[in-house]
């Protein structure tokens, strides 16, 4: 954590590590994981909350546990940027990070892969790697998807890659 501003750091303390080094296919194991992966969502999701930063929602999409759907957002210039969220938990997992997907914005940035998949091999996959299993979802999201918005959605606003649903609203009302 050298190098980090005191606000990650903080965050991060606070989001609960993992034990359990189970994946989909480790039948209990993998419940066990996924009880430690809910715990420390709630916990980051609860903190978020009373800190006045709540960017997502998320929850699994099946019963396994393996695919996982919701919306995160990103404020900038005092407007809400919305999308939708999903990823699949690699059968590799924990020892692979899952990767992380915001379809709306596929090929509108460099930083992204096809799909929609958000680019996080140069800073994140070392770091979880590092931390394997001791990082899960709720990490995932806080230093790999958070950092991401931060960067990424000034530059697509501004250069006009992506509109908020305001602007999108009165550019359709004003062409009928």
């Amino acid at each position: 954590m050298e190098g980090w501003d005191p606000s990650t750091k903080s965050t991060l303390t606070q989001i609960p590590l993992l034990s359990s080094k189970a994946g989909p296919r480790d039948g209990g194991a993998w419940t066990q994981r996924l009880k430690e992966e809910y715990r420390a969502l709630i916990a980051y999701t609860q903190m978020n909350k009373s800190n006045d930063n709540d960017w997502f929602r998320i929850s699994a999409a099946n019963p396994e546990g393996t695919r996982w759907t919701g919306k995160c957002w990103y404020v900038h210039n005092l407007l809400r940027y919305e999308f939708d969220l999903q990823f699949d938990v690699p059968v590799t997992y924990p020892s692979t990070a899952p990767e992380i997907e915001l379809p709306q914005l596929d090929g509108k940035t460099q930083k992204m892969y096809r799909g929609g998949k958000i680019c996080l091999t140069v800073h994140f996959k070392p770091l979880w790697a590092k931390n394997c299993p001791r990082f899960g979802i709720a990490h995932a999201l806080c230093l790999g998807l958070a950092p991401w918005l931060a960067a990424e959605i000034p530059v697509l606003v501004d250069s006009g890659m992506i509109k908020h649903k305001d602007d999108e609203a009165s550019t359709a009302a004003g062409s009928t």
